[in-house]
């Protein structure tokens, strides 16, 4: 059965208040891709993000981002007002991420000191059944608040090493604080689950995504050093990221620590298979990123400014994977597969059996020829995934203006297509991804709204301007929908 869905983050709908969020306009986006007969809806991961805005930069695994919660559904509870609400205009084609911080928690917080949240059935239940992520997570923030905010890494040592007569006395004193992010992570994910289940009621299914790094500033890596590639002192000794290519002369430097891979293995990777078994209830699909770094990880010598001096480091392969199925059984995964793979990560792919990613833009870039033909789609295999592009490349109309001329030449060859017309061009490359063999095609909404690279949603490598894009209510049109609903049928997607 092949099938296709749509590419769009919870932060670019069209929601009030300066952010997309789980209210009318997610139902709504559900009742669009419903009719449009989309299969599926992509998103980026839902975590609390931190410094530089990046949701695969977060706090947590675990936690869900406050600013996705409905204010709306907050003041029908009666906790808070509609005259705390702010402009429903407010930065409606891009999110201010400055402004959210400085404004959205105050909200969050007159909501739950007027929710009187401790005594509430549901809420006890949640805390008690998540306390295994969630009670690390709250003390965190509690105590990351308390001290302006700044990295664990610079917080006291005794409870940068988790003295435990130190943190109970902790949990004691910010108790109330706790409780604040308890309620956060409550609300979120009562709201997104509810999300969840009206989109499975349309019929269309979730695609999650989960990073294969944590942030060292998250609870995760204060909460379980043991697991992370951390010194006597809880500074890493190493950091991810990958080495320089065609496309980047100092590769991408990350600053992800990594895993301790034979620590994991002792416990079974009891960590992994927790991780995995949370998204697995969160999503229908789960997009692992990065997923060559389980073959081979890239490790980086911490302190270093560029990814020059690293080096390759051996993965846990399969034994993760059937780890995971031995205990979770058979999920429905996606392995991100990106960039240059060697045969060994391909054998990895093929043996866990999960669909890997193709970039149409990928098929036609002359600076890295190595691995370009495999993303033709005359030569892709069922078992995958195609996608004009991802959160991290260019839109199509941007990318049809920044490609050289020999690329365009070649790309109205494979098209064949002698016009110029990049409205055209963009026509027939979805038509073309459409009819191709790929079991899943995943469009960004971007290249349906035939969006400039204004409308990017990253550039990778970059700090700033990033993850803001978001779409207008008004472009979600009738004929859009028609466009989209003709492409799935015509090609059999549903």
């Amino acid at each position: 059965m092949r099938e296709s869905g749509v590419l769009l983050p919870i932060s670019a709908l069209p929601s009030n208040y300066g952010i997309g969020c789980f209210d009318q306009a997610a139902y709504q986006f559900i009742d669009f891709l419903s009719k449009a007969k989309q299969t599926y809806w992509q998103i980026l991961p839902l975590g609390i993000t931190g410094y530089g805005d990046s949701p695969y930069q977060s706090f947590s695994t675990y936690a869900g981002n406050p600013y996705f919660i409905s204010l709306d559904e907050l003041c029908e509870n009666g906790w808070i007002s509609e005259e705390d609400l702010p402009e429903k205009d407010i930065h409606k084609e891009e999110v201010d991420y400055a402004y959210l911080y400085e404004h959205r928690y105050k909200l969050l917080r007159k909501a739950y000191e007027n929710s009187h949240i401790e005594n509430d059935e549901g809420f006890i239940s949640y805390s008690k059944k998540n306390a295994w992520w969630l009670d690390d997570y709250a003390l965190f923030m509690a105590i990351k608040s308390q001290y302006e905010n700044k990295s664990w890494l610079f917080w006291p040592q005794d409870i940068r090493s988790r003295d435990e007569n130190v943190l109970a006395k902790k949990r004691e004193e910010l108790s109330y604080e706790m409780n604040y992010h308890r309620f956060m992570q409550y609300i979120f994910w009562t709201q997104w689950y509810r999300l969840k289940k009206y989109a499975h009621k349309m019929n269309v299914a979730i695609i999650g995504d989960i990073p294969i790094y944590v942030a060292f500033d998250s609870s995760d890596v204060w909460s379980h050093p043991e697991l992370f590639q951390l010194d006597e002192d809880v500074k890493p000794e190493a950091v991810a990221g990958v080495p320089p290519d065609g496309f980047s002369a100092t590769g991408q430097l990350w600053g992800n620590p990594l895993y301790r891979w034979d620590v994991h293995e002792k416990t079974n990777y009891e960590w992994w298979i927790a991780r995995m078994a949370y998204a697995r209830d969160a999503y229908d699909v789960v997009r692992i990123d990065h997923f060559r770094g389980f073959d081979e990880y890239y490790s980086i010598p911490y302190g270093d400014e560029t990814a020059v001096n690293g080096h390759w480091e051996k993965g846990p392969g399969l034994a993760l994977f059937k780890a995971i199925e031995s205990k979770l059984g058979k999920m429905n995964v996606i392995a991100e597969d990106l960039g240059y793979l060697t045969d060994s990560v391909k054998q990895l792919v093929k043996d866990c059996q999960y669909p890997g990613m193709k970039i149409l833009q990928f098929a036609f870039d002359s600076r890295d020829s190595s691995g370009a033909n495999s993303y033709l789609p005359h030569n892709y295999i069922e078992n995958s995934v195609v996608y004009t592009g991802t959160h991290d490349n260019e839109t199509m109309m941007g990318w049809f203006d920044s490609i050289l001329p020999i690329e365009k030449k070649a790309l109205k060859e494979y098209l064949k297509i002698e016009s110029d017309s990049h409205e055209e061009w963009l026509d027939a490359c979805l038509a073309l991804v459409f009819s191709s063999v790929s079991r899943m095609c995943i469009i960004p909404l971007q290249d349906y709204l035939m969006k400039d690279n204004s409308a990017r949603m990253n550039t990778p490598n970059t700090l700033g301007g990033n993850w803001m894009w978001r779409v207008l209510q008004e472009e979600l049109t009738e004929a859009l929908n028609e466009k989209m609903k003709k492409l799935t049928t015509t090609y059999h997607r549903y």
